[in-house]
């Protein structure tokens, strides 16, 4: 799993659940609750229900209530004792839970067997679950094209004129989506006695500090809003307030399950205990511990109410696994059962008979209504935003059957459009019928977004380079979604680009949105000319140049879903050279001075289905850029010019093992530029081992082979570290004419890697017989 998930959930480290000395009492029949004690009518399919359960003569026993602590990842072993439970015939009466206990209780209380759960929470892969953002390939290519230029870990914004950011370090998005789709037999059930085991969530009132037990309304919101472990998910708004973890109020909630009526109470502790003094030695890790002491102290009051000799504690052993340890379901559960086995001599007094728990575990079944028939679907609870834009998108429509998983795809193709914090759904009864009610959160740290990104390079030659980018995105100028995209560069390669993107709302071709993108870019960069009797030899640099270019373009595009888009557009661009630094005079040194007007017409797609942009480890990206028209040389040559570049990548992984195929190919036919060309290769991963741009010219062709494995170790704010090598074959000629397989040169790589919050982290040695040896250290794109 990510280390942003794993130092985060340590925040949850503390949630903890305990409970007394054992006892318990005799075996006696089932006592099924009584209608009675319910607080608001109960739907059809609970009349209906109450009317098909065999009435089997009972005898009183102690009302019996299971109490489960909060702990992240280490609730997992919650599952574990509750198959032990069902194993040994020990039906409950009640339920109580917070944070992870909450919602593997609210998950049970609501009708799930142990069996479901263990099933359904071992097939999860929660780094996915708690990703801050839907899969890559699932975004529009509207937000995936920047991943190449920043990372996608940190964004910040700017709203009413004041700096804001995340409210939560992981998404709780997919974990919604869970909850939604295993609470849906549930669904219309308001009241949480009324559910199929009576139930209970702690909560912490965020704006007084206060504990809010969730007694009713919606169940899925109810679990959620009590896992909002601080600092890392988001609070919950619940009837006008803000709600977060109840950890921190009550992690044992002992008293509550009494005030349901339970006599006997059997509690799960899964929390993590207070650390040493070697947890102290981080921010991360003093904030940890602050957490587990308030959480400790809520414990230990809850302990002292519990009556000895009457109540049951069970406490996994769970070592040094941790709150974070998600991706360890399968050991978790392992580990509650064998806690719950090992007191089997105090827990076999609470089983009732096979034929009294039959119709326990069948009035618990009972729940399961049909789909409803849609009668609307609406989209709310967006201030900045015109959701309404995106309504003929959506696969859910009026008049057909409710159906979770495509309800599930349309609220992930709401959330890539990266403006909602948090998007929820819903079915809910209203005067038009059943409806489908999106919810959608703004982000509070919109729409005005940014995100910065950095380029950091050495090498052994001594030549070193420094960039610091900026990403400025203004979404929604219009109710059409228009946006102002701007990105800056300062340093070694100075970049300013600009574009007005906006959406035309036309529904033609295989596309449901047109749109139209004014844009304009300046930039500058530095290139070694080299010795053409020599190019191999980096010491026979004639001349350093300098070459700035500056374009301004409108085009008309047509976006392809999540796929990619195609652009086509017209383009004005002024391309200078100009020498920095002379090293040899020759008679060709006067053509290093030249200015060029060039107008024409521009194709560009591109479809991008990678899992991320750096470190990918599965899917593919292909581009094509083209662009023609006429080129004005002012003392040189003028004419029609031609130039083609594409693209290419292909990523497979094979258990921990990953390659990548990437292939280039540039042509140009365009009037005398000097022969200089404005396409290099050299340096790391572009043919390493040479300089930097050593080999340029107007064709090229280039090809990479790299293998990189996942390392078990995850620095902070990173995906993980990954150590691989590269094969690679290319090289540049002065024309298209010229080019030839049998001047490719060649080189190779191994390195050490990162995928980091400011972009990608290389420590690599590369190689080219023609070239020699070089040691790259790199914070950013190579």
């Amino acid at each position: 799993m990510s280390v942003t998930l794993r130092a985060a959930a340590l925040l949850a480290g503390g949630l903890i659940l305990a409970a007394g000395p054992a006892g318990a009492a005799g075996p006696t029949p089932l006592r099924l609750p009584s209608p009675a004690t319910a607080t608001a009518p109960a739907d059809a399919s609970v009349k209906a229900l109450e009317t098909t359960v065999p009435v089997v003569p009972v005898t009183p026993r102690p009302r019996l209530g299971l109490v489960l602590s909060g702990g992240g990842a280490r609730g997992l072993a919650h599952v574990g004792v509750l198959k032990v439970l069902e194993r040994e015939h020990i039906p409950v009466d009640v339920i109580t839970g917070t944070s992870m206990g909450a919602i593997i209780g609210g998950l049970y209380a609501s009708g799930m067997t142990a069996e479901d759960l263990d099933r359904e929470l071992s097939r999860i892969a929660w780094d996915r679950l708690f990703a801050s953002r839907v899969d890559r390939q699932d975004l529009s290519q509207r937000r995936k094209e920047e991943d190449f230029e920043f990372s996608a870990t940190i964004e910040f914004g700017l709203r009413n004129g004041e700096v804001r950011v995340p409210t939560g370090t992981l998404s709780s998005r997919g974990l919604e989506a869970l909850l939604r789709r295993l609470t849906l037999p549930v669904r219309n059930i308001n009241d949480f006695t009324r559910l199929p085991t009576p139930f209970r969530a702690v909560a912490t009132d965020m704006e007084s500090g206060a504990e809010r037990v969730l007694t009713a309304g919606d169940l899925a919101l109810a679990l959620r809003s009590s896992m909002s472990v601080p600092g890392v998910f988001a609070p919950v708004e619940w009837e006008d307030r803000i709600l977060g973890d109840g950890g921190l109020v009550n992690n044992l909630p002992v008293d509550v399950a009494r005030e349901m009526g339970a006599e006997r109470l059997i509690a799960v502790n899964v929390g993590t205990p207070v650390g040493g003094r070697d947890t102290l030695n981080s921010l991360l890790g003093l904030t940890a511990q602050m957490i587990n002491i308030l959480t400790e102290q809520n414990v230990q009051r809850s302990l002292a109410s519990m009556a000895a000799g009457e109540d049951l504690l069970i406490t996994p052993r769970l070592g040094k696994l941790t709150s974070g340890d998600f991706d360890k379901a399968r050991d978790f559960i392992r580990l509650g059962e064998q806690a719950a086995e090992a007191m089997l001599p105090q827990l076999r007094p609470y089983a009732v008979e096979p034929s009294q728990y039959e119709v326990w575990r069948l009035a618990r079944a009972g729940l399961k209504p049909p789909a409803p028939l849609l009668a609307a679907v609406k989209l709310e609870g967006s201030e900045l935003t015109n959701p309404e834009r995106l309504r003929h998108q959506l696969e859910s429509k009026p008049g057909t059957p409710f159906d979770n998983s495509i309800a599930e795809r349309d609220m992930r193709f709401l959330s890539s459009s990266g403006d909602y914090g948090r998007v929820d759904y819903h079915v809910e009864p209203r005067a038009e019928g059943d409806t489908l009610v999106f919810n959608m959160e703004d982000k509070p740290w919109g729409p005005n977004y940014f995100r910065i990104g950095m380029d950091l390079s050495t090498e052994s030659s001594g030549e070193s380079s420094f960039n610091l980018r900026i990403s400025h995105n203004r979404h929604w100028l219009t109710d059409k979604g228009t946006e102002w995209r701007n990105q800056l560069t300062v340093g070694e390669t100075p970049r300013l680009y600009t574009e007005l993107y906006h959406p035309l709302g036309l529904k033609l071709g295989v596309a449901d949105d047109w749109f139209a993108s004014l844009w304009s870019e300046a930039n500058q960069r530095k290139q070694i000319v080299y010795d053409d009797n020599d190019p191999d030899n980096a010491n026979l640099g004639q001349a350093r140049l300098v070459r700035r270019n500056a374009a301004v373009g409108l085009d008309l595009g047509q976006p392809w879903g999540r796929w990619g888009e195609v652009r086509l557009g017209v383009v004005s661009q002024i391309r200078y050279a100009k020498p920095d630094l002379i090293t040899l005079i020759d008679s060709s040194m006067g053509k290093l001075r030249w200015t060029s007007y060039e107008r024409g017409l521009r194709l560009r797609t591109v479809v991008d289905q990678l899992d991320f942009a750096n470190f990918p480890q599965h899917g593919y990206r292909f581009t094509v850029d083209a662009l023609a028209g006429h080129q004005d040389n002012k003392n040189l040559n003028s004419g029609r010019f031609v130039r083609v570049n594409t693209e290419g990548t292909l990523v497979r992984s094979f258990g921990g093992h990953t390659v990548s195929l990437y292939a280039r190919a540039l042509a140009a036919q365009q009037p005398d530029d000097t022969g200089l060309g404005g396409d290099t290769l050299g340096g790391f991963h572009q043919l390493s081992g040479y300089q930097p741009n050593q080999l340029s010219g107007n064709a090229l062709m280039f090809t990479r082979a790299t293998y990189y494995r996942r390392l078990n170790d995850s620095p902070f704010l990173s995906r993980g570290f990954f150590v691989g090598g590269t094969l690679e074959a290319g090289n540049t000629w002065t024309t298209r004419r010229d080019m030839n397989v049998k001047d490719l040169r060649y080189a190779g790589s191994i390195f050490l890697g990162s995928d980091t919050g400011l972009g990608p982290l290389y420590v690599g040695v590369g190689y080219a017989p023609k070239a020699g040896a070089a040691l790259y250290v790199f914070i950013g794109r190579p």
